[in-house]
């Protein structure tokens, strides 16, 4: 659902968000991606921080600097502009490696479609995504743009740990986790590429609006990606706009 107009949303004195409507739709991220390019191409006083969603993007401001009203409403009229979508923007290609002991849901999702635990991987990696959002932890990477023949309802019963690195899915979302953590999400596969690392600089590689394309990797691959990637290098191609 879309918004009659993009709504402005208090949280507190020290941020706001422009909300475009409700659930996952890709018309809404393309304007939450817009109206953040605009943002950073012309920073507003006191403004201090963006964080996009699929459907809205928060504001983190400096009260100091900016009075939060006053703010707030320059920000909605700009959001309410028709803006340019952003430029073109990265593509990286991301080795997977899929099923076994890298993706032990692999089996049990394509049972549930009917179909070859090939042709999951094949659905899966076909698509070109794009990064929606930053979010949950550090580095977790969701991602628009799932075949809809392979959309699962989450897991009933969460596991308490899951590897960094899983490539998973649940309900039209894919992702690309950063860190060893709890999920109810379906693991296909595992990649070595760190979205996240601390010391590093940036810390974050993968940048909301980046473009994902999956490469199925052969598990007799993962030790040499990573080892290379403990060693610090990224493991995935990156094409620059």
């Amino acid at each position: 659902m879309t918004h009659d107009a993009p709504r402005l949303l208090a949280c507190g004195d020290t941020a706001f968000t422009i909300e475009f409507g409700a659930g996952i739709d890709p018309a809404h991220s393309a304007r939450v991606l817009a109206l953040d390019a605009a943002l950073r191409a012309r920073p507003l006083p006191g403004l201090r921080e963006t964080v996009p969603t699929y459907r809205s993007l928060t504001i983190h401001l400096d009260p100091l600097a900016a009075d939060p009203e006053a703010l707030g409403r320059t920000v909605l009229a700009l959001a309410a502009e028709p803006l340019p979508p952003p430029a073109t923007t990265r593509l990286w290609r991301i080795p997977v490696v899929y099923g076994g002991e890298f993706g032990i849901d692999l089996d049990a999702v394509a049972a549930h479609h009917g179909i070859a635990p090939e042709a999951v991987i094949e659905r899966h990696a076909a698509p070109e995504y794009r990064v929606a959002m930053i979010g949950f932890l550090p580095g977790y990477a969701y991602l628009e743009g799932l075949d809809p023949g392979l959309a699962l309802s989450r897991r009933p019963h969460p596991r308490p740990v899951t590897p960094a690195g899983t490539i998973s899915i649940g309900g039209a979302q894919a992702l690309v986790a950063s860190i060893a953590a709890p999920s109810g999400w379906h693991l296909l596969g595992r990649t070595p590429f760190r979205n996240f690392v601390p010391e590093r600089d940036p810390v974050f590689l993968l940048r909301p609006g980046d473009r994902v394309r999956f490469v199925p990797t052969p598990a007799k691959d993962w030790d040499a990606l990573a080892a290379a990637a403990e060693a610090g290098e990224t493991v995935a191609e990156v094409s620059d706009p």
